[in-house]
């Protein structure tokens, strides 16, 4: 079964870093389009950011440009979210998915995390 594991939630002060990872299970992250999203109860999923497999375009949600960074290591089968400058509304349940590309529409990803929670707070 095609598996994605987030990790590296947690609590975190306002304006202090987190970083995310998303590591795959039976199949190769760098075959696929990678984005996270992210979900407070009672709200719909927001896109956070997405990397491209076929250029390595990266795209953001305007609220997190400038704080926010995707990265992967292919070698260690993993994609990154390096969280900066972290903001009280950033506090949510963060997902990774992987699709065919960045999709705008999570219904479209094909595989999906259980979740890591970002508490943020002083």
């Amino acid at each position: 079964q095609l598996r994605l594991v987030e990790s590296g939630g947690g609590l975190v002060q306002p304006g202090g870093s987190l970083r995310l990872s998303c590591a795959a299970s039976r199949f190769i992250l760098e075959n696929y389009a990678i984005a996270w999203f992210r979900q407070i109860p009672g709200k719909a999923r927001e896109g956070v950011s997405c990397i491209s497999h076929t250029d390595g375009r990266k795209t953001y949600a305007d609220s997190v440009k400038g704080r926010f960074t995707i990265s992967r290591d292919n070698a260690e089968n993993t994609v990154y979210l390096q969280m900066d400058d972290v903001k009280p509304d950033d506090a949510a349940e963060y997902f990774c998915a992987a699709g065919g590309i960045c999709y705008t529409n999570p219904s479209d990803f094909l595989v999906w995390g259980q979740g890591t929670q970002v508490t943020v707070s002083s």
